[in-house]
């Protein structure tokens, strides 16, 4: 009997998130009321509370913390507008400077937004379609669910692996191995699902705020374009966006983008952007944030994603940047595209300094020796001061 009892609840689990995703579907554009201010209500929700409220005491000290008010100031403007101000006022917004597309959310309230998500979107539109998706999972509670649900695979996994070991004493080899793999598929599931339904409720968010619906489906296309593009430069097959592995705790990004893309036909939704207004607010913070994105050294990811930005109009930042990733590379062909690529920097922004710099340094490699040092000449006589000045000049007079 507790043999049978234990088959069944691995079994259920998987029963269970394909009810959870029924229910999304149901509800897609249903934005739940608003409950006011929320504590944690038993053991598990205090502990995960706890344990969120430490990790932001460490964050909040961090050197990684961005702690430009215009730009912070900004960000959560986006989410209120998002979600609403009565629902904005739970949550405290904390902009880290890590070049990687990501943000995340914990119990008690604290979201985290990487700042490579910031260079990567375009607009508020998209913006607030990852902002929305990050507070759908703290309002829906997903990390108490996941974790109620993670601790009760593992205790059920636990008890698969004894009746496993007794059971090949009398020939039922592997049945505790699969029981594992089947819970342990189970919990995954319930995780991609829960990544579905924040998607369903962030959609609403962005579509009641007056957000043009189908930006939340651009942001995933992008992800996989970057990551097409890495691949590709690296000599690598592309990964497969068709399918969902076993152990994956999220959809594919062309899951999430035709889902998206689905549910943006179906629903009004606004017509607003917002790229001035976001490239307005990020301006000051750009150049770093590139200057981050180009020490990845990802060629190819990297000049998609400038490519992409440049889609909304070309800046004089942009066009550096691009310079600085092709003469980093150094192909005889690169040499000859970021020379080009400063120039037109320099069109856009003539007290660019730098440019002068990397166009300098990119006509000597190309053999280009008098334009070269032509344009050396030009940025010292601009930045006198500069930290690199005296190598500068040995290499002209060289």
């Amino acid at each position: 009997m507790r043999l049978a009892a234990l088959v069944a609840a691995a079994t259920s689990l998987c029963v269970l998130a394909t009810a959870a995703q029924a229910q999304v579907d149901e509800g897609e554009f249903a934005i739940p009321p608003y409950e006011g201010v929320y504590q944690p209500q038993d053991r598990d929700e205090r502990g995960l509370w706890t344990m969120a409220d430490e990790d932001e005491r460490v964050l909040r000290d961090t050197d990684v913390v961005i702690r430009d008010p215009a730009l912070n100031d900004y960000v959560r403007g986006v989410l209120c507008r998002t979600v609403g101000q009565d629902r904005c006022e739970s949550v405290r917004v904390y902009i880290v400077r890590v070049p990687i597309f990501n943000a995340s959310m914990t119990p008690n309230g604290t979201m985290r937004v990487n700042s490579g998500l910031l260079l990567r979107v375009r607009s508020e539109a998209e913006l607030a379609s990852i902002l929305g998706h990050e507070f759908a999972h703290f309002e829906l509670r997903h990390t108490l669910a996941n974790y109620r649900r993670s601790r009760t695979g593992s205790d059920i996994g636990a008890w698969a692996a004894v009746l496993g070991a007794a059971a090949a004493n009398y020939g039922g080899y592997g049945y505790g191995h699969n029981a594992q793999v089947a819970i342990l598929g189970g919990v995954y599931s319930f995780r991609r699902n829960q990544e579905s339904e924040a998607d369903a409720l962030g959609f609403s968010y962005i579509a009641d705020a007056g957000f043009r619906p189908i930006a939340a489906a651009e942001v995933w296309q992008g992800v996989m374009d970057e990551t097409d593009r890495t691949a590709i430069d690296r000599g690598r097959r592309s990964p497969r966006y068709d399918g969902v592995a076993f152990f994956a705790s999220h959809p594919t990004s062309m899951e999430r983008a035709e889902a998206l893309a689905d549910l943006a036909t179906r629903v009004p939704g606004g017509d607003y952007d917002g790229v001035e207004e976001y490239r307005r607010a990020t301006a000051d913070w750009t150049p770093r944030f590139l200057a981050d994105e180009l020490a990845l050294n990802d060629f190819g990811g990297t000049d998609y994603v400038i490519e992409r930005l440049g889609e909304y109009g070309q800046t004089a930042d942009l066009l550096y940047a691009r310079g600085e990733l092709y003469r980093g590379r150094g192909h005889p062909r690169d040499l000859v595209n970021a020379a080009q690529f400063y120039r037109g920097a320099l069109d856009l922004d003539p007290d660019l300094h730098d440019a002068w710099r990397g166009m300098g340094l990119a006509l000597l490699r190309s053999g280009e020796f008098a334009q070269g040092s032509d344009a050396l000449r030009t940025y010292l006589e601009l930045a006198p001061e500069a930290n690199d000045a005296a190598m500068l000049r040995m290499m002209i007079k060289e």
